[in-house]
């Protein structure tokens, strides 16, 4: 018998083993969110941390600005993370930024995100003047590196966490736009718009019911990576000096008092993991979401 005879018949036809391979990797991309370790270990932590900023009055041992113990204390049974340098009880103090660095996390993410969708959307699906101006605004917003735009605007309208909040606004929403405008320039030339068109709609409804859901997935994902690095901006433009301001307990600001009291390492360390942990949990919640919303960029990747 040739070599060719013993060739199977289909020249197509993968090797033994490699169709099982791939649906393997499928499997695997497709699991559902709690049976990833990753995703998993994401929500629990997040999940932690949010009951944290719910319960901080009852979790903290002592008020957030009570200056009654000697000032940087190192971590004790009495205070376990220490004091700072004006003797406040820095647990409590980590306790309570959760209330405020998770919500407006979320918040400048979520504006962020019906800002740059919005108008992403509708450069994309109607074109012409309106796609040459959104982008371009959008070009010039990522001209300049986030954070050094952030700073300017922030120190323009002044040293307030509002002010902080406006300013990630201001550098988050052209990457949300420039992805919806690249979904919907693909998707706008699909059959079921098409179809959707020549039954009457107007081209808001056709953004609004038929494109929406279908691009809506890769923004999810884009947002929940987000939330971390909104959660990082603000942080750095507290320790800056252009977010919060004393005595608020914020981790961006606790971090740069530990800065400035260096040989007290507790001071800087436990805030700055806090902020680890809320970053680390939201970058792999929004890895889970890209496997299972796009799972064959999770079989290129090798998941």
């Amino acid at each position: 018998m040739t070599v060719a005879d013993s060739l199977p018949l289909d020249s197509d036809a993968a090797p033994p083993g490699v169709e099982e391979q791939l649906d393997r990797s499928d499997r695997a991309a497709l699991r559902p969110p709690w049976r990833q370790p990753l995703a998993l270990t994401g929500g629990l932590v997040i999940l932690a941390w949010i009951v944290i900023a719910i319960f901080a009055p009852l979790l903290a041992p002592d008020p957030p600005n009570s200056q009654f113990a000697a000032p940087l204390l190192a971590p004790t049974h009495q205070f376990v993370f220490g004091t700072d340098q004006l003797g406040r009880d820095i647990f409590s103090r980590v306790l309570y930024g959760a209330r405020l660095s998770l919500p407006l996390a979320a918040l400048l993410v979520a504006v962020s995100l019906a800002i740059g969708s919005l108008l992403g959307a509708m450069a994309g699906f109607f074109g012409g003047i309106v796609d040459s101006v959104i982008m371009r605004i959008a070009d010039l917003v990522f001209a300049f590196p986030g954070i050094i735009l952030a700073l300017a605007v922030a120190a323009a309208l002044g040293p307030q966490l509002r002010n902080a909040v406006l300013a990630v606004i201001v550098v988050s929403w052209p990457s949300y736009a420039r992805l919806a405008r690249s979904l919907v320039l693909g998707a706008r030339t699909s059959e079921y718009v098409t179809s959707a068109r020549l039954f009457g709609s107007s081209g808001w409804r056709v953004l609004r019911v038929e494109l929406g859901p279908n691009v809506a997935g890769p923004l999810l994902v884009l947002a929940t990576l987000d939330v971390g690095n909104a959660v990082l901006l603000l942080s750095g433009l507290s320790f800056l000096g252009l977010g919060a301001q004393p005595p608020t307990a914020e981790w961006g600001a606790m971090v740069s008092a530990g800065a400035q009291n260096f040989n007290s390492w507790w001071v800087g360390l436990f805030p700055g993991l806090a902020i680890l942990t809320v970053v680390l949990a939201f970058n792999f919640i929004g890895d889970a979401l890209r496997d299972i919303l796009d799972p064959r960029t999770a079989r290129m990747l090798g998941k």
